[in-house]
């Protein structure tokens, strides 16, 4: 063996001696309990991350269908008007929000399978910390009455000093087994979670060009929308009395009569309803009165006037084209501080049989 070996294993001794006088068993087991207190507050960041991930994908989920359902509601109305290019228009864009529709619910369902994992691991990562803790205590404990022996030994017996060394040794060397233990067990669990992975939320999945391209050869969704709205609204003329059918609702305008109205109309009152109230919300007075003017000709183009003295119970109450802002937002005022049915701003999906069992005025 070289010098220079020799004196390289020498001063490895020397310090590795140097360095278990010096260090301290407790410390050493407050620093891995520390260590593992961080790698559980990682994990349960991670999870905030990834329920936050969730939370903007179901609001941008919800823009697109309150878009979808307005531009669905337009396109009967232009149909309705005679005016089949924009009502394909409508339809058209719709059909691009569907699309995207789709696309969201695999990324909103890997992200909630993501969302269980993680709080599954940090729940067993808890649980680890926990029965880390009590060992280490333990340990502290069984180190300190050690030491405290060892130290009554030195004093009885003068021997004390090599006991002790051999004292230190085996705490030290448990210390360092119990804290690899515990590192290998939080960075498994992590692992096995697949924390550790790269998450990829916004890949999509798309199909070849051939796929694509045999899609095209037949008719859009759109057009096969146009022509059962056709259907329905008799080619853009209103329905003869009578010839509604059983799905129909009844539908009484504020301050007027009552009306029969085919029950598929519902997606399109439901996207007046959504400008409505977000003219409401937002204080747009030509908003308000362009969306409560649109969905008096929906109804009166596409329903059935009641004869003035039939008592029907009405299944929507809608503003007239008539009503401001200002009565609206008084009436919703009125109606939510005496407890009364949803739908007092005008909404065209409130449910309201218990204030429309008899005609109004």
């Amino acid at each position: 063996m070289s010098i220079f070996k020799r004196m390289n294993q020498v001063f490895q001794q020397k310090a590795n001696a140097a360095m278990d006088r010096v260090e301290d068993p407790n410390q050493a087991l407050d620093l891995s309990y520390q260590k593992l207190l961080e790698q559980l507050q990682q994990v349960k960041r991670a999870v905030a991350d990834v329920l936050t991930s969730e939370k903007r994908l179901e609001a941008q989920k919800a823009t697109l269908q309150a878009n979808y359902d307005k531009l669905q509601g337009q396109a009967r109305q232009a149909l309705g008007q005679g005016q089949e290019d924009l009502a394909r228009t409508a339809l058209q864009r719709a059909e691009v929000i569907q699309g995207q529709l789709q696309g969201l619910d695999p990324q909103i369902a890997q992200l909630k399978q993501q969302e269980s994992q993680l709080e599954l691991s940090a729940q067993k990562l808890a649980a680890k910390v926990d029965a880390f803790r009590t060992q280490r205590e333990t340990m502290k404990a069984q180190y300190t009455a050690a030491k405290a022996s060892t130290q009554a030994v030195e004093g009885l017996s003068g021997i004390s000093e090599q006991m002790a060394d051999v004292s230190l040794m085996l705490d030290r060397a448990q210390d360092k087994v119990a804290n690899m233990q515990a590192r290998a067990s939080a960075v498994g669990q992590l692992a096995d979670s697949g924390v550790l992975d790269s998450l990829e939320i916004g890949t999509g999945v798309g199909g070849d060009d051939i796929e694509a391209q045999l899609r095209k050869g037949g008719p859009s969704q759109a057009d096969l929308q146009l022509e059962a709205m056709k259907r329905e609204l008799g080619q853009g003329g209103p329905p003869p009395s009578g010839a509604l059918g059983e799905a129909t609702l009844i539908v009484r305008v504020a301050g007027d009569q009552q009306y029969r109205v085919p029950a598929s109309l519902r997606p399109a009152l439901d996207g007046l309803d959504t400008a409505l109230a977000r003219s409401v919300e937002s204080g747009d007075a030509e908003g308000f009165a362009a969306a409560a003017t649109e969905l008096g000709k929906l109804i009166k183009t596409n329903g059935e006037q009641l004869p003035p003295d039939a008592v029907s119970t009405s299944d929507l109450i809608v503003p007239s084209p008539e009503m401001k802002l200002e009565d609206a937002r008084k009436l919703f005022a009125e109606e939510g501080e005496g407890g009364a049915a949803d739908g007092a701003t005008g909404g065209a999906t409130a449910p309201s049989s218990a204030t429309a069992t008899a005609p109004q005025g």
